[in-house]
């Protein structure tokens, strides 16, 4: 069993690493400029901070509540990124040696590489977005999803980090948004319904 597992270790961080070197070898027109920019535009969330402010102020009412969201999904990713996941597997950040110098960032990240921080932040301000105004996370999405590749694009996470950290984001949203409970408003349950529908319970990790 413990052979097993170190071979699919093994198989997992190949094929985690020549995924890197396969984007740090493409050419990609015109994300040179783009994409290492839209990385730090997001650092310490100040990407989302404006994003919410701008819905807050051209949007709805509806809106409004869905950047709150937003927002707090956000705060809870990263709070949940820098206390539990970047402490508890402790992974070292790529090598560079691959990635061209024109799109490294100038200054490298002096935190643990797993999982990726902006990707979590990302997806979990997009995700907190969409399930209380579709029409925003759809404008918000292809953004959030452009942040987390960066962070491969410029050789600072392996592709499985940004994974996780898209996954942990969603999650997040989900929890922050009560996705996972009912949606019925209260006093919308019909008289011969017995009364509202029991909550169901938010999905939990094995074990």
């Amino acid at each position: 069993m413990a052979d097993q597992e170190l071979n699919w270790q093994g198989a997992f961080a190949r094929w985690d690493r020549e995924l890197f070197d396969a984007v740090a070898r493409r050419h990609w027109p015109g994300a040179d400029r783009v994409l290492p920019r839209l990385g730090r535009a997001a650092n310490h969330g100040v990407l989302w901070g404006g994003a919410a402010a701008a819905i807050s102020v051209f949007g709805s009412a509806r809106a409004r509540k869905a950047a709150l969201s937003g927002a707090a999904s956000l705060a809870l990713a990263s709070a949940t990124v820098n206390t539990l996941g970047k402490w508890s597997v402790r992974r070292r950040r790529p090598l560079l040696a691959g990635v061209p110098a024109v799109r490294q960032l100038r200054t490298q990240p002096q935190t643990t590489s797993f999982p990726s921080g902006h990707s979590a932040s990302a997806f979990a301000f997009a995700a907190g977005l969409a399930l209380r105004s579709p029409g925003w996370g759809a404008v918000v999405a292809p953004v959030a999803a452009s942040v987390a590749f960066s962070r491969v694009y410029t050789g600072v996470h392996y592709p499985s980090d940004v994974l996780a950290g898209a996954a942990l984001g969603v999650t997040v949203g989900l929890v922050v948004t009560g996705s996972c409970g009912t949606s019925r408003r209260p006093g919308s349950w019909p008289v011969t319904s017995g009364g509202p529908p029991r909550r169901r319970p938010c999905p939990t990790g094995p074990g």
